[in-house]
């Protein structure tokens, strides 16, 4: 036998020189496998061959007796000839050591021609698909009732695609993959491919012949850094609990309601004694009962797409539609949602389509092109974060974005997006200098494909998901973020308010003595307030890279810094617009956030860190609970200065209103000096009580303030019809309700 497949082998040699797809498929570089893999009819007879590099015998399986196939090249390609084919699926009986000992039985790839749906490839190609997840990637699959995974991917600049994994060794000859028409998706189906495999493709481009190992963009799991490859995925477990949610959120009224969002990075916010990650699991066993107590509507994850580098926080993310392994499976990210959502907790998810990583197993130059990017740097290189820019113009990078986007929202059902560094994708000269950047076609500075993009996106966010919100970290002037699309609009849901938080936190940063010299900071977000349904930051990028904590930013000794915290809160949390705090911003976490260590609980332990978290619990109780702290946050109607000129003794004071037409006092302090027999304004001549006071004793104040309640004196003051003369602690803010109200 031995010496007949020597013989074979001999006379193969010489004829694989006239057969060019058997020489293309030994050296890899075969375009189309199932032109020569696989079974077939030739001159009336049947054939089927097959590729096993490290087989010494192979046979197949023809009418239930497993037939012997000829080897007819020593490389491993093996052949059987006969009057019928096979029944397709036909199983093959591979032993691959001459002693017979390592003999198993496997179907042939090359008997389950791939198919995907040509509408499906051709909404892709347009730009259209937004669930590409369901045919991109790898899926587990049932063909001819034979259970294995489908991959798919897009690389049209390819010669030849694989997928390799541990599976095959690792050898991109042996599973090559078949394009689909001129779409650029290759695909194969490998039966019986367990869940959990890892693997990658294996890429030779076809202008340089270069041969890149690659990680599937629309893998669904990933092997734990700082390993890369993809895991074709497992079966999902979870039974959804949140059906009650999900229809609350489709009818719920977002412009008039409380929105207070706990912004976490999962990393950090707890660990385990030996700095061990808490798992998406134990997050929900720990953070949701915090989050809870401390009176948030919403917590809004960092970036938990996959990514390499621990210390990008997520924002280089390489894997778009997989869940970061840091913290568990998918199965236990639906987990932590579903949990929330059970909870009366909505979950906000942190997405970056503006960019992505270089990492050369990435997306970057995917199939040895710009694929996924702008060739010229000037158009397709961030300078700032040495980043690529998505190719928002090209129409199946745009699938490959909505359908993240879809992804996200519909797997785990996230109840909205707030989107990364949008004023990077509106301005083709962001944070360039002259000549380092090309005009649009009609020689401005927008990107027009990229606000195309945005638009769509945010259109389908709100058609398919309904009450799910956009949030838009844009720092710049751009018109109408957040309006409708139909006029004119970006369409967002919301935009962080970066005006406020930057003139804010400048002004809590200057000592009391020159504060009123800067009166026009506290002021100036007025003027601008109802352009934009605002969100008020005070996020992680405020705490991080020197810029100190928010307790480090404020001025004065310790009782002063705490005092000026409290004051910033309350002024955040009366102030027109929904809210965002960094996590850790709620006791005043002394140094500035560290992603690598937890944050310091231990901190609670003294009195005037207990006292701010005491704060912002009370605090986001009162603007839950207030309708004139939250109906009209968009609304000129909602806001009204009582006295907005007094500089000279650094206070503000104004009052917020309900769609009801229930209303709040709001009287602000920002110098340490107490200010007794204070006159103020008020719109109604009725009895008002202290609601909140930052003062209080029980948040580590000295307890000034007006005995609970203030009266009316019968004097019109400041334009209103009636005034009361009150005492404002140092440093501090007073919220005040009429008596004859719930309030």
């Amino acid at each position: 036998m031995s010496h007949s497949i020597q013989l074979m082998d001999e006379r193969s040699i010489s004829g694989c020189r006239s057969d060019p797809l058997l020489a293309a498929l030994l050296a890899a570089r075969l375009h189309d496998p199932f032109s020569y893999l696989g079974a077939r009819t030739e001159q009336g007879h049947g054939l089927v061959r097959v590729f096993r590099p490290r087989a010494t015998c192979v046979w197949i399986d023809v009418s239930g007796v497993f037939t012997p196939m000829v080897r007819i090249h020593p490389g491993g390609v093996f052949e059987w000839r006969g009057g019928i084919l096979p029944r397709r699926p036909y199983r093959l009986r591979i032993q691959e050591d001459t002693a017979g000992a390592d003999i198993y039985e496997a179907y042939d790839a090359y008997a389950f021609p791939p198919s995907l749906s040509a509408h499906d490839l051709y909404l892709f190609n347009q730009g259209r698909l937004r669930q590409a997840y369901r045919m991109l990637g790898s899926h587990v699959i049932e063909i001819g009732g034979i259970s294995g995974v489908l991959f798919a991917v897009w690389a049209p600049n390819a010669e030849r695609v694989s997928v390799v994994g541990d599976f095959n060794h690792w050898d991109g000859r042996v599973h090559p993959m078949a394009v689909q028409g001129s779409s650029g998706v290759w695909a194969l189906f490998v039966p019986e491919l367990p869940t959990g495999s890892l693997y990658k493709y294996e890429i030779r481009n076809r202008n340089g012949g270069e041969v890149l190992l690659k990680t599937d963009p629309y893998a669904q799991a990933c092997e734990l850094r700082p390993h890369t490859a993809a895991c074709t995925p497992q079966p999902r477990t979870i039974a959804w609990q949140d059906a009650d949610w999900l229809a609350r959120r489709a009818t719920w009224d977002w412009l008039h309601a409380p929105l207070n969002i706990y912004e976490v990075h999962a990393g950090s916010w707890k660990r385990h004694p030996d700095g061990r990650f808490y798992s998406y699991r134990e997050l929900a066993l720990h953070l949701i009962p915090y989050v809870s107590e401390m009176g948030y509507t919403h917590v809004e994850l960092l970036p938990i797409s996959e990514h390499p580098l621990d210390e990008s926080w997520g924002y280089q993310t390489t894997g778009y539609f997989a869940p970061t392994s840091r913290h568990g499976s998918p199965d236990d990210l639906r987990f932590l949602v579903d949990a929330c959502h059970r909870a009366g907790i909505g979950v906000l998810l942190d997405w970056v389509p503006a960019h992505f990583p270089q990492d050369a197993f990435a997306l970057a130059r995917f199939d040895g092109t710009a694929l996924y990017e702008h060739e010229d740097p000037r158009v397709g290189l961030h300078q700032d974060w040495g980043t690529c820019i998505f190719n928002f113009g090209r129409n199946e990078v745009r699938s490959f974005l909505l359908s993240s986007a879809h992804y996200w929202l519909s797997e785990f059902h996230f109840d909205g997006l707030r989107v990364d560094a949008v004023a990077s994708m509106l301005y083709l000269d962001y944070s360039r200098r002259p000549g380092e950047w090309l005009p649009n076609r009609h020689g401005g500075r927008e990107n027009l494909e990229a606000i195309d993009f945005l638009r769509e996106l945010n259109i389908m966010v709100h058609e398919e998901f309904p009450g799910a919100l956009t949030l838009a970290e844009e720092s710049t002037a751009w018109p109408a973020v957040s309006h409708p699309t139909y006029v004119g609009g970006l369409g967002f849901s919301m935009k962080w308010n970066m005006g406020w938080m930057n003139d804010t936190l400048s002004y809590m940063r200057k000592d009391p003595v020159h504060r009123h010299f800067h009166h026009d900071q506290l002021t100036f977000a007025q003027i601008y307030a109802y352009t934009e349904n605002f969100v008020l930051p005070l996020s992680h990028d405020e705490v991080v890279h020197g810029k100190g904590s928010l307790l480090g930013k404020m001025p004065g000794d310790a009782w002063q810094q705490f005092a000026n915290l409290r004051l910033l809160f309350i002024y955040q949390m009366t102030y027109p617009g929904k809210k965002l705090g960094f996590m850790g911003n709620e006791f005043a976490q002394g140094r500035e956030w560290n992603s690598a260590w937890e944050l310091d609980w231990f901190q609670l332990a003294h009195t005037r860190h207990a006292g701010v978290q005491a704060t912002l619990r009370d605090l986001n109780r009162l603007y839950r609970n207030t309708p004139a702290l939250h109906q009209l946050d968009f609304a000129q109607e909602g806001f009204s200065w009582i006295d907005c000129h007094d500089a000279g003794n650094s206070v503000i004071s104004y009052v917020r209103r309900g769609t009801d037409g229930s209303f709040v006092l709001v009287i602000l302090n920002f110098t340490p000096v107490p200010r007794t027999g204070y006159r103020i304004g008020i719109p109604a001549p009725c009895a008002f009580r202290e609601a909140f006071n930052s003062d209080s004793a029980h948040y580590g104040g000295a307890n000034m303030g007006n005995l609970g309640t203030i009266l009316p004196t019968g004097q019109p003051w400041m334009g209103l019809p009636d005034s009361a003369v009150v005492t404002l602690p140092p440093l501090a803010g007073i919220v005040f309700a009429p008596v004859d109200t719930d309030g």
